[in-house]
């Protein structure tokens, strides 16, 4: 029943605009706003226009409980401490973690959709993972994709139906990266199913199995799980067989090259 409410709620605010905690936050805290509009009206004499934000007050001070904030901050962090000679991304959200590696360093970005703004530190090529017209093989000696592998193949962002799509990236996502290369994905993790056409859940274990069929091998495991805090395993496969009972996580792995 939790999980239905949810994707119903995720359906309506993300997909369709409609967000009813920010309505409810927002009409709980109209008497707040219209009792400090007439408090600041006695004080000041100026042009005083309406521009009513009423739900900030129930909010905290910064989003910090947003898986996409922790795994930012965290594989930026690595790849800072790595500091390798040439870092590519695969998909990554431009306004999160290509932001924060491009703070330090330059990073070349790979994504199916363009992007038309100069960003300083940020090289872009528009390319199709799944169907590259011109494969790099062993460009970079760092490599990062942030929750994006799980929308290959199904049609979210103008890519070709394929329901293999995400092994074809994968592997041609290995090619890129040279030997003993880093490695930096994300992806959701549980019972392993098809939402389409927001994206894929994986079985950990299975993608580990993928991956080392294509050159990888994990040599570290993290997870975010309904806390909303970064856990970094200390048993990897231990771990990874209780998530995949779950109906969601999100997997941070760190794979090397052979």
């Amino acid at each position: 029943m939790r999980e239905a409410f949810k994707k119903i709620y995720w359906l309506l605010c993300v997909q369709l605009g409609f967000d009813i905690r920010r309505l409810i936050r927002s009409l709980r805290g109209l008497p707040r706003y219209v009792a400090g509009w007439f408090q600041f009206r006695k004080e000041y004499k100026g042009q005083l226009d309406l521009l009513p934000c009423l739900y900030d007050w129930y909010e905290e001070g910064g989003a910090t409980k947003n898986e996409y904030f922790w795994q930012d901050l965290y594989v930026a962090r690595k790849i800072y401490i790595a500091n390798p000679e040439k870092h590519v991304d695969i998909g990554s959200r431009i306004d999160g973690f290509v932001a924060h590696v491009a703070s330090f360093r330059e990073i070349e970005v790979f994504d199916i959709r363009p992007i038309t703004s100069l960003i300083p530190g940020v090289l872009f090529r528009q390319a199709d993972l799944m169907n590259p017209t011109e494969l790099l093989i062993e460009y970079c000696d760092s490599l990062s994709c942030l929750h994006a592998l799980e929308h290959f193949g199904l049609g979210r962002y103008g890519d070709p139906i394929d329901s293999h799509g995400y092994a074809a990236g994968l592997g041609n996502m290995a090619g890129i990266l040279r030997p003993g290369g880093l490695f930096y994905l994300s992806v959701p993790i549980g019972r392993e199913r098809v939402e389409f056409n927001a994206h894929r859940i994986f079985d950990p274990l299975s993608l580990v199995r993928l991956a080392a069929a294509n050159g990888l091998l994990l040599r570290e495991f993290a997870w975010i799980g309904s806390s909303r805090t970064l856990v970094q395993s200390a048993s990897p496969e231990q771990d990874m067989n209780e998530l995949s009972k779950l109906h969601y996580a999100l997997g941070i792995f760190t794979f090397v090259k052979q």
